[in-house]
């Protein structure tokens, strides 16, 4: 069957295969890529041009393939949330992400990355827990220590992901198993007992946080709801936003390199978090989509200052 993008940006799908035709054009690898924890993720794979996806729905857990066609994308999803897969897919590519205000033309980089970036959406998961997990996992480490703490985690403590796919695929543990792991297997994963805590408290509410992204694309009362979960800051919080609710305005303060990478691009020099909060005043309310099209333009700043050095906290 075809799934139509409607006016409200809602799909009913029918079966374990469908075919999306999406009203503007989608890039799946620069929509979908913000979802993927490094190139080993357990939950995201990208095989022979298709991509690969587990997630876990109220009817069970599933396995998403979105594969591009000439017309739009072949969705084909296995698993007893195959169902809620195949309804999610709109959503999860961009649907009801209107960058349609967002006016770049004053700014060269900006305004040629749009140009050449037609098929960047803002994707959507609806699923809080799983990009919360994650974001928490990732505070104030290197990508490399948080992708395998993240792996080790998700190869012990999910489930085997339903139907064909990469070997490797999991899905992300329930709230429930996040609660159970005991601080022994956080410590081997390498995370302290501080980010344990806080993904635990997190779990302890997922059922509140959930409710967040039934309908809503971010905003102030989900950042609320995010930031009452003692150790979720405002970095967390963006990360969690821009995933599961696809918020446009959730801006990654406190990120190690993103006012760095910004402000070279967008002013010629490197930035503090101050600086670039005043840089990206002028696009708020889309302040996300004008960091994604920063990222998405190839522009890379000059490299220069010490690496961020990887430390073992399996060692204490």
């Amino acid at each position: 069957m075809t799934l139509a993008a409607s006016d409200r940006g809602v799909v009913e799908p029918s079966g374990l295969m469908a075919h999306y035709e999406p009203r503007r054009p989608v890039d799946l690898g620069a929509t979908l890529g913000h979802h993927r924890r490094g190139a080993g993720d357990p939950c995201f794979a990208v095989e022979g041009g298709s991509f690969w996806l587990t997630l876990r729905t109220v009817a069970g857990t599933a396995t998403l393939r979105l594969s591009p066609t000439p017309s739009g994308v072949r969705a084909e999803a296995w698993g007893d949330g195959a169902g809620e897969a195949l309804h999610s897919v709109p959503e999860l590519l961009g649907e009801g992400d209107d960058w349609s205000e967002l006016d770049v033309s004053a700014h060269p980089l900006l305004s040629d990355s749009a140009h050449r970036n037609p098929g960047l959406r803002l994707s959507r998961t609806g699923r809080v827990l799983d990009a919360l997990a994650p974001a928490v996992i990732e505070q104030r480490i290197t990508s490399v220590e948080a992708f395998r703490a993240w792996r080790v985690l998700v190869a012990r403590h999910g489930e085997e992901a339903p139907g064909p796919g990469p070997a490797r695929l999991r899905v992300s543990p329930t709230a429930a198993a996040w609660k159970r792991i005991p601080s022994w297997e956080w410590h081997r994963a390498g995370v302290d007992p501080g980010r344990a805590a806080t993904v635990i408290r997190a779990a302890g509410v997922a059922a509140g946080l959930e409710r967040t992204a039934v309908a809503s694309r971010g905003g102030t009362d989900v950042w609320r709801r995010l930031r009452s979960v003692v150790g979720v800051g405002e970095w967390t919080a963006a990360e969690t936003a821009q995933r599961a609710h696809g918020d446009p305005d959730a801006v990654s303060f406190g990120d190690y390199h993103l006012a760095s990478t910004v402000g070279w691009a967008l002013c010629g020099e490197p930035v503090d978090d101050d600086a670039l909060a005043e840089l990206l005043e002028p696009w708020r309310g889309q302040r996300q989509r004008v960091v994604r099209l920063v990222l998405a333009s190839g522009f890379r700043p000059p490299r220069r200052g010490p690496r961020m050095t990887i430390q073992d906290h399996r060692t204490y």
